[in-house]
């Protein structure tokens, strides 16, 4: 009875393991711009509640949207690009390994993961806070 033999991927040659690399960097590197855009809009979001809620201060009656309200749309669009940032990511990677595969683990998804758990955290202290 034979063996099974198992099948590697085959060699690439060094433009084309050059350019995957520079591919994969490229998709590193943009979802890294995301979450720092992310975690601007989390933490500015937080910084305005924070401030208000030290300071005292409450919205007027008449406003269309308060600090805090303002402040939860905030954190909620930064969670939101997180969320949608990490699904095209994942895409883009799954798409270059189906071709290619034997890529390493993403760390710019890690990042993200650790933004969106902080960022989560804020969000349910605001909403908590009322």
């Amino acid at each position: 009875m034979a063996e099974p033999t198992i099948q590697s991927a085959p060699a690439l040659d060094l433009s084309t393991r050059l350019a995957l690399e520079r591919t994969r960097a490229s998709y590193e590197r943009t979802m890294m711009s995301w979450t720092r855009t992310s975690t601007s809009l989390i933490t500015f979001g937080f910084t305005i509640y924070k401030y208000f809620q030290l300071e005292g201060l409450r919205s007027r009656e008449n406003q269309l949207i308060g600090p805090r309200g303002f402040s939860l749309i905030l954190v909620s669009i930064g969670l939101g690009s997180l969320v949608l940032a990490t699904i095209e990511h994942r895409q883009n990677i799954r798409r270059l390994d189906a071709d290619y595969p034997g890529s390493p683990r993403s760390l710019a998804m890690i990042v993200a993961a650790a933004v969106a758990i902080l960022g989560i955290v804020a969000f349910v202290a605001m909403v908590a806070r009322a």
